[in-house]
């Protein structure tokens, strides 16, 4: 497998000094109505190299399990390098890895004593996790092929599926400006997606992010059925919002089902109730000590076998709410792209994700609705997160005596580098 992970790589170490220049300077983050935290743009570097390091692990052969193990570590070890001096600061994983293969749609991350899956050449791989620091989350999820580079490409109807994600993605976050509101990113997505002879998976949740908080208030809705509809209302996109932009598209019918894969996932809620069994109370202690609010795996409970039993009660009176691991039809296959977006008043900002390796799909389908291509050309926040803002430079004035003429410069983003078509197209600050 091949991915265009260098520019990551060699960038990491400075990115953390970039990130926070770009949103110090460049957006007025009030990230839960705080002053923008040097811990958030830690965050986001952290979560991308972790990533990284886990596509390296996905390999044909290496078991799923064990790479989900190696990421949840890293990200333990690497979140416990930073801010040592802050002896009171939490931090860790804010989700923990899973790696849905295929058809699985997600949370599939299996503890030691439930089946595994071995990665296989051709498997689609849908890694997902987050990370946090003082609360301040990232989150992102990418996917790959096993085993596809220039001489192997994708050619079937999987290809138009990537191609779908990718643009349902691109266009959700060209719509998430000031004003707009969540449905239009909704019927958006599905538009794209149409264009592909691809479905959403029904039900799929953006969320806003706050600090401590994964689920914040608002969710964008992608597939929606009619109850789907009446649960969750229009929300308007405001300024200085955080997201997590999720998008999921199957080559099926987008709806997703359980089978007999348990759930290994789990997080906390805010209701109460006086847990009965002991197993079941120690648990929930162990819970509130090591994971707070956050999402966390059985894995990582000494003891599984009484994990398992603690949680049964504590899900049965909603204190500990499960993560489901979906499935689409067999023979389908799901892609993902998750990233973290900043909305600010001149626009949405992706500060996570990898490049789309476009190359490597050849799909049948492309976009022909005027609407899409049209959205899809406009620009997004072209300063980049690696690097620094560059002003433009001052033309001579030919007037010398107009002295505000003199000292007056336009500081402004470039245009698009691909405005002229579609094809190509990577231009959000992380690509």
């Amino acid at each position: 497998m091949e991915v265009s992970i260098g520019f990551f790589v060699t960038s990491c170490t400075m990115a953390s000094r970039w990130i926070t220049v770009y949103i110090l300077q460049e957006y007025d983050l009030r990230y839960v109505a705080i002053s923008p935290p040097p811990p958030f743009a830690r965050c986001c570097t952290l979560v991308l190299g972790v990533l990284v390091e886990i596509i390296e692990k996905c390999v044909e052969g290496a078991s799923v399990r064990d790479v989900c193990i190696a990421g949840d570590n890293l990200i333990l070890e690497e979140t416990s390098k930073v801010f040592k001096k802050e002896k009171e600061m939490k931090k860790g994983i804010a989700f923990p890895v899973c790696i849905s293969a295929n058809g699985c749609i997600c949370h599939f991350s299996p503890i030691t004593s439930e089946p595994d899956h071995t990665i296989a050449k051709d498997d689609v791989l849908k890694i997902d996790l987050g990370v946090h620091l003082d609360g301040f989350i990232s989150m992102i999820a990418h996917t790959v092929v096993v085993g596809a580079n220039s001489e192997n490409k994708i050619t079937d109807k999987r290809a138009n599926c990537f191609l779908a994600a990718h643009y349902a993605s691109q266009a959700a976050l060209r719509l998430m400006r000031p004003g707009n509101d969540t449905y239009q990113i909704t019927d958006m997505v599905m538009k794209v997606c149409k264009e592909f002879d691809c479905k959403p998976v029904e039900g799929m949740l953006s969320h806003q992010l706050q600090q401590f908080k994964l689920d914040g208030p608002k969710t964008i809705i992608q597939n929606p059925s009619e109850s789907h509809r009446k649960e969750h209302e229009k929300a308007t996109i405001e300024a200085n919002e955080v997201y997590a932009l999720d998008v999921l598209v199957s080559t099926g019918s987008g709806a997703a089902r359980e089978t007999t894969a348990k759930v290994s996932v789990f997080k906390k809620t805010e209701e109460v109730y006086p847990l009965k069994l002991r197993a079941s109370r120690i648990f929930y202690t162990e819970v509130i000590q090591k994971h707070s609010i956050m999402p966390f795996n059985l894995r990582n409970f000494e003891d599984e076998k009484k994990a398992k039993m603690g949680v049964m009660e504590c899900v049965n009176h909603k204190l500990i709410e499960p993560f489901q691991v979906l499935f689409e039809k067999t023979g389908e296959t799901v892609v993902q792209y998750k990233f973290t977006v900043l909305v600010t008043a001149t626009g949405p900002a992706r500060i996570t994700g990898l490049p789309f390796e476009e190359d490597l799909y050849v799909p049948n389908l492309s976009i022909k609705d005027p609407e899409i291509l049209s959205l899809l050309k406009t620009s997004v926040n072209q300063r980049g997160i690696l690097q620094p803002v560059k002003k433009k430079k001052k033309k001579p004035q030919k007037n010398v005596n107009n002295a505000a003429g003199e000292n007056c410069s336009m500081d402004v983003d470039p245009p698009s580098k691909t405005e002229a078509g579609v094809e190509k197209m990577e231009v959000d600050a992380s690509a």
